[in-house]
């Protein structure tokens, strides 16, 4: 089976299954502040491409032009009382679910960064890491977990992302595009639902 088969069906079948929780998840949103139920996002994907990523929104709509904050740090006066929620368990994430049908990304790779970010990889690792498709969920991802949580504890947020998180993110992600096999695949998808429905 090849990777894109494989990634159709758990996304397609995961759709389906979720489709109440994401109509609930939806009307929550709605509720709880003025905004769109999704945020989307430039993020950098496969071979440099860019396209823009679903999430549930979990913070207010700014409707002003601009880029916000790349990260989000701690307890961001921004986040909804449904979007601590959604966070706390990653249920954000699961709109990606979309990207995935649509071909954007996979059930498995490495996260998909906003180009920012990306202009600091470094030359011998960006062309391997982007080599694959970006995923929902990866090592990366279980090792960071409480990523916000480490950087709302640091006085520069945005330098122990650049120099503490992302160069271990980077080795993590090409491993990954060097030997991924859809068992790991598979091993990961488990991993990160015994994280989110302990």
């Amino acid at each position: 089976m090849s990777k894109r088969i494989f990634d159709l069906i758990f996304a397609s079948a995961g759709l389906i299954v979720l489709a109440p929780v994401f109509a609930a998840i939806a009307l929550w949103i709605k509720f709880d502040s003025p905004g769109p139920v999704f945020f989307r996002q430039v993020r950098v994907g496969q071979h440099g491409k860019p396209f823009r990523i679903h999430k549930f929104r979990t913070m207010d709509h700014d409707p002003s032009p601009g880029q916000p904050s790349a990260l989000t740090i701690g307890a961001d006066p921004r986040i909804t009382p449904s979007g601590r929620f959604l966070r706390k368990h990653k249920l954000d994430e699961l709109a990606q679910l979309i990207d995935v049908v649509q071909g954007a990304m996979s059930l498995v790779g490495p996260r998909p960064e906003v180009p920012k970010y990306v202009a600091y990889y470094p030359d011998a690792l960006r062309e391997i890491v982007l080599s694959v498709k970006p995923g929902i969920t990866d090592e990366a991802s279980l090792r960071f977990k409480d990523e916000s949580d480490i950087l709302g504890r640091s006085p520069t947020p945005e330098r122990a992302y650049l120099e503490e998180i992302l160069p271990v993110k980077l080795e993590y992600y090409a491993r990954y595009a060097r030997s991924h096999s859809l068992a790991g695949d598979l091993a990961i998808i488990i991993r990160t639902l015994r994280e989110l429905f302990p």
